[in-house]
């Protein structure tokens, strides 16, 4: 009796740990995910990576690692510290407005479960927006282009224009928040190429379907950059 008492009790302890497991790699819409911490040094310098930088567009079947999309995520816009102000961010704002968001539609990233998420730069967390593998439909409001299918996960880059607007006004909707997503961008590739992996800018999208995928309707998407190691 004691024998099969210990096995329950196993069992059950087992049962209680696999679904613990379950529900953190399983979150639902709201919750959050914690990534791994960033790496601030490399092993390929700023002039390599600058010097090798292309537009990759065709994709392997290699999956993507949570600890690379979290490199990639604060490459783009992670917490740094300035000595003068504390805490700031990878790439430069007009005003320090930081109007753009990045959100992430994975699809073959391991250790995360297939979906859109927004990424929180104060915590480097990604906050699950909806469950499933989105990049069919992400393609279809891409033009069909097809590496935003086949990459294993996509960055997608949206503004939140009013923001910038109400201190500058509309030369600040019309340039300064380009000239912010430029900065994101090539921080993201820089990065991407450090890495050992492709990555391309797209422009070319329907801006509402893209959103509809995304879940918002108070940003629009400026640019989208779809990433995986690049097919040889």
């Amino acid at each position: 009796m004691r024998l099969i008492s210990g096995l329950l009790t196993v069992l059950l302890v087992l049962g209680v740990c696999g679904n613990a497991a379950a529900q953190q790699a399983s979150p639902e819409p709201g919750e959050t995910v914690d990534l791994p911490d960033p790496k601030h040094k490399g092993v390929m310098s700023v002039e390599e990576a600058i010097y090798k930088r292309r537009s990759i567009r065709s994709f392997s079947d290699q999956a993507l690692t949570l600890q690379e999309v979290s490199q990639l995520l604060w490459a783009a816009g992670g917490k740094t510290v300035d000595g003068m102000t504390g805490p700031t961010r990878a790439y430069p704002s007009a005003g320090a407005i930081y109007p753009l968001q990045i959100y992430l539609v994975a699809g073959n990233v391991v250790g995360l479960k297939d979906g859109v998420y927004l990424y929180e730069w104060r915590k480097h967390q990604l906050r699950l927006i909806k469950r499933g593998d989105l990049r069919g439909q992400l393609y279809t409001a891409a033009l069909s282009q097809r590496m935003v299918e086949t990459a294993p996960a996509t960055l997608v880059i949206t503004a939140q224009h009013a923001k910038t607007a109400r201190r500058y006004g509309q030369r600040g909707v019309t340039r300064y928040v380009s000239m912010d997503t430029g900065h994101m961008g090539q921080n993201i590739h820089l990065q991407a190429e450090s890495m050992g992996l492709g990555t391309v800018m797209v422009g070319a999208f329907i801006d509402k379907d893209v959103a509809k995928v995304l879940g918002t309707e108070e940003e629009m998407p400026v640019y989208m950059m779809p990433v995986g190691y690049p097919k040889q």
